[in-house]
């Protein structure tokens, strides 16, 4: 590593956890985040101040007033602009040594695996289930490690799952049909900072696997209630009749 490198990254090396190996870990990894808003936009800026290698941000959508009240990584002047182009200006101007790619339209079908297959790590920070149903799907089918966070009025919720490797659940194994947080929004409202608090965990578990340290959330969903600000660990296991990751599927 160039001084300049190991002077950024100070603060990690410092942590026998990660050490040079674990920061090299991550400069040579990738990951891919769905979704710009209030999750992916710590997600991101976290990840891209960490030195995750190369990002690739997937979204459809344009910026507009209302979202900046929580996605903090866009700002008044890059309304109407695509937010995968706000939020790459945003990431590079963080930390210009990191490589970003947008794709600034829905991905279904044999688009959505290429992306899933050519990363390590996948983070879905999407607001619907038929997003995160095709997203888990995408990641069966790639062995890739999903990291999955909802938040909605000041609830919210983060799990790690690897689907299709040993015993661990996938996502739809938790949500056999739509269930659990599962109104956006725009329609019921959310606190600013819990999408921070959230979307800060998620980032903090992709580090995790893409290091390959620490116990990660795989078979636990995490939930948060920032009222109380009580949290509360639910332990789940694989769903044997899954649609997804059961039977023939193995």
């Amino acid at each position: 590593m160039e001084d300049a490198t190991l002077l950024r990254y100070s603060r990690h090396i410092l942590l026998p956890q990660i050490d040079i190996d674990g920061q090299q870990k991550l400069l040579d990894s990738s990951a891919v985040i769905f979704g710009l808003g209030g999750l992916g936009s710590p997600i991101a800026m976290y990840l891209a101040a960490a030195g995750v290698g190369r990002l690739v941000l997937v979204d459809f959508d344009e910026v507009e007033l209302s979202n900046l009240q929580r996605q903090i990584i866009h700002q008044t002047s890059d309304i109407k602009r695509p937010k995968v182009e706000s939020a790459r200006d945003r990431l590079i101007a963080l930390n210009s040594n990191i490589k970003v790619e947008t794709i600034n339209k829905r991905l279904e079908g044999q688009a959505l695996d290429e992306v899933v297959s050519s990363v390590d790590a996948v983070i879905d920070g999407t607001d619907n289930f038929a997003s995160r149903f095709a997203i888990n799907r995408a990641c069966f089918a790639g062995r890739k490690p999903l990291i999955s966070g909802a938040a909605i009025r000041f609830e919210g919720q983060v799990s790690v799952y690897h689907p299709g490797v040993g015993d661990s659940p996938c996502y739809q194994c938790l949500y056999r049909s739509e269930g659990g947080i599962a109104q956006r929004c725009s329609e019921t409202g959310v606190v600013a900072p819990l999408l921070g608090i959230i979307g800060s965990v998620q980032a903090m578990e992709t580090l995790k696997v893409l290091m390959g340290i620490g116990t990660d959330l795989t078979g636990r969903l995490l939930l948060l209630d920032a009222i109380s600000m009580d949290w509360q660990t639910m332990r789940f296991k694989k769903d044997p009749k899954c649609a997804v990751c059961s039977g023939s599927h193995d």
